[in-house]
């Protein structure tokens, strides 16, 4: 069960999503029951059905940043630059107009410290560093960078999703970013809030349940591919997260009645799973999640999750392989690929509980 192989399996590429359903909450969803195996096919609006009224729902309502930047060197030569950690301030100098942040650089060749790209509008980045794959780009724009950003920057979709570097990416810019995306920070969606309407989410107000937010910015490590034989070599990327008084409040208020936690997502489980206590308590507070799951790992807090369907050999396919069982969780994905289930951040959504 600790063999990276162990998590593979086969998946028809015509079955990865390239493109959102027509309706945010058109697509279909799974509905596992992980204590007998049992599955049943539905759509995802009958989440509202499958929940109780005394759930307390929590989704991660961080906002991805358009920060895909198409360039050019002094010498010519083409380069995207993508920002890895535009929500942490600590990576910010001075005013709006010039930041340093840690990027990713696709060129022709290594980007040497000193390098100068430039891009549209104005904005200019120089490389300061590179170490581990990684460069340190201090920006420097006429005017309000995040604007600028806003405007020239392209979602980072992840690269199973196919587009034209020339295309526009107006429909990716609505539909790659959940409808109660709040604290701007992430390099990709936590894609199992993007079957979530407006109208979902009132209807699930309305049922009684508690709907309420943590954050955290999904960073560059949910695209790393788990390269060791033995999972448990395996280390995680950091990524930056931070959960409210309340919030810690309503799920240790849930958890003590012995409500159900519900957890939108794997980036929510393991924000919740990070910060609980040995007791099982939630503490509130910030920091950077560097948090494995993988079976045999003891769940604190969550009691069901809602996720999308994930890579083979994943760090996520393993996180809901250690919620429902490694066979139990192959033999649902199997169905699914039977069934011409969509999958990857486009795709379907399962509800495991």
């Amino acid at each position: 069960m600790y063999a990276l192989y162990d998590y593979d399996y086969h998946l028809p590429e015509r079955l990865i999503a390239q493109n959102p359903a027509a309706q945010r909450d058109g697509s279909r969803l799974l509905h596992l029951c992980r204590n007998n195996g049992t599955l049943a096919h539905r759509q995802f609006h009958d989440l509202v059905e499958l929940l109780a009224p005394s759930d307390i729902l929590v989704v991660n309502d961080t906002r991805v940043v358009p920060g895909r930047l198409h360039g050019r060197k002094e010498t010519g030569g083409k380069a995207e630059l993508l920002i890895l950690d535009y929500g942490e301030p600590a990576f910010a100098e001075g005013d709006d107009e010039r930041r340093v942040y840690h990027c990713l650089i696709k060129a022709s060749k290594q980007a040497a410290a000193g390098t100068r790209i430039y891009f549209a509008e104005g904005l200019v980045a120089e490389v300061q560093d590179f170490a581990d794959g990684i460069y340190k780009v201090a920006f420097s724009a006429p005017g309000s960078f995040d604007d600028l950003l806003g405007r020239i920057g392209r979602m980072p979709l992840p690269p199973y999703i196919k587009r034209d570097a020339a295309d526009p990416d107006d429909a990716d810019r609505r539909r790659y970013q959940t409808v109660y995306a709040k604290s701007q920070g992430a390099i990709a969606a936590p894609t199992a809030g993007l079957h979530f309407t407006d109208t979902i989410l009132n209807r699930i107000r309305e049922k009684g349940v508690t709907i309420t937010p943590v954050t955290l910015h999904v960073g560059y490590g949910t695209f790393v591919p788990v390269r060791v034989g033995d999972i448990r070599d395996h280390r995680m990327h950091e990524e930056w997260f931070s959960i409210s008084t309340e919030t810690a409040r309503q799920v240790n208020q849930a958890k003590d009645e012995g409500r159900r936690v519900v957890a939108v997502g794997t980036t929510s489980v393991r924000t919740l799973e990070y910060a609980a206590r040995e007791n099982g308590r939630l503490l509130p507070g910030s920091g950077r999640c560097d948090l494995f799951i993988y079976p045999g790992y003891t769940f604190r807090i969550i009691d069901a999750m809602i996720t999308n369907f994930h890579l083979p050999k994943s760090t996520l396919l393993m996180l809901v392989s250690a919620f429902a069982g490694r066979k139990t969780m192959l033999q649902a994905y199997a169905e699914a690929v039977r069934e011409k289930y969509r999958f990857f951040s486009y795709g379907d959504a399962m509800m495991i509980e």
